[in-house]
């Protein structure tokens, strides 16, 4: 009898149990579903032009953005500027959207990237970066082609590998001056436009804003920072100011604020030492 009475009085207590750990997972897959809808695969892009002036390739890509189409430049190998927009899940939806514009007469010839090509792998000759401003002093040494990781590094080859290229493509914009979003630069829509559209044309679609960006990946310590992760910058977790793509070495590249070029900087740099929040993975 008193066994019985034991087991009822447990019974809601056990009761209370399942519902907390049903609570648990249930919030958990929330935030990985919330997780997987932020950060995607890019599909189907359309690629147009061929510019040479960088700021003909500015004023094609607002044009696109008064449209409502979010677009944004880079330069090629071959020195010319492109634009390039659009995550479509199929090529044929891709092509109808293209033939569109090109009926509008708002794009004469265009060019469809497919979801899983990477622009840029290495990076280019020494020498092919602009020299950094004065008051941002960088060692001398010049880029290095991309290596595979030291086995004592975390994460599998495919992931180190790709924030190495995600690193060698945002190396690519130094020295173009990056313009994003409109007169938005006060909520940082340059520097979070210039590494949204660094990991598009690494195959990645990231959230818009540096603030919605610092609450998706995965968190990383400022010891452990790879290439290719995001490392952010404000006063607050909450006032997210600032983002760029760390590039190893201490360094990340970044859009400083409207007019001036994407340059390299140093994450223990005085002012940004003193306003690193956290930093970021997402491949």
């Amino acid at each position: 009898m008193l066994y019985s009475q034991d087991r009822l009085h447990f019974r809601p207590i056990l009761v209370r149990i399942k519902i907390i750990v049903f609570c648990i997972i249930g919030l958990s897959l929330t935030a990985h579903a919330a997780k997987s809808t932020a950060i995607k695969r890019i599909g189907y892009a359309i690629q147009m032009g061929a510019f040479n002036d960088v700021k003909n390739a500015e004023r094609f890509t607002t044009k696109l953005q008064s449209k409502g189409i979010e677009a944004f430049y880079f330069r090629k190998d071959n020195g010319f500027y492109a634009v390039r927009f659009g995550d479509f899940p199929s090529k044929e939806k891709a092509v109808s959207i293209a033939r569109r514009l090109v009926a509008e007469q708002l794009i004469n010839s265009y060019y469809i990237a497919p979801p899983n090509e990477i622009v840029f792998t290495k990076p280019k000759e020494a020498g092919w970066q602009k020299a950094e401003p004065p008051h941002i002093k960088e060692p001398a040494n010049t880029l290095q082609p991309v290596t595979p990781k030291e086995p004592e590094q975390t994460g599998s080859k495919a992931t180190q590998d790709m924030g190495a290229i995600a690193a060698r493509t945002a190396e690519r914009f130094v020295g173009i001056p990056y313009r994003w979003g409109g007169n938005n630069v006060v909520d940082g829509m340059d520097c979070s436009g210039f590494v949204r559209a660094v990991y598009n044309l690494c195959g990645l679609s990231i959230p818009r804003t540096s603030r919605e960006q610092f609450k998706t990946g995965d968190l990383v310590s400022k010891e452990s920072l790879q290439d290719g992760d995001l490392v952010f910058f404000g006063s607050a977790k909450d006032k997210i100011t600032h983002v760029g793509i760390y590039v190893g070495g201490g360094r990340f590249v970044h859009a400083p604020r409207r007019g001036e070029e994407i340059r390299i900087t140093k994450v223990n740099e005085s002012y940004f030492e003193k306003r690193f929040v956290g930093a970021r993975r997402y491949f």
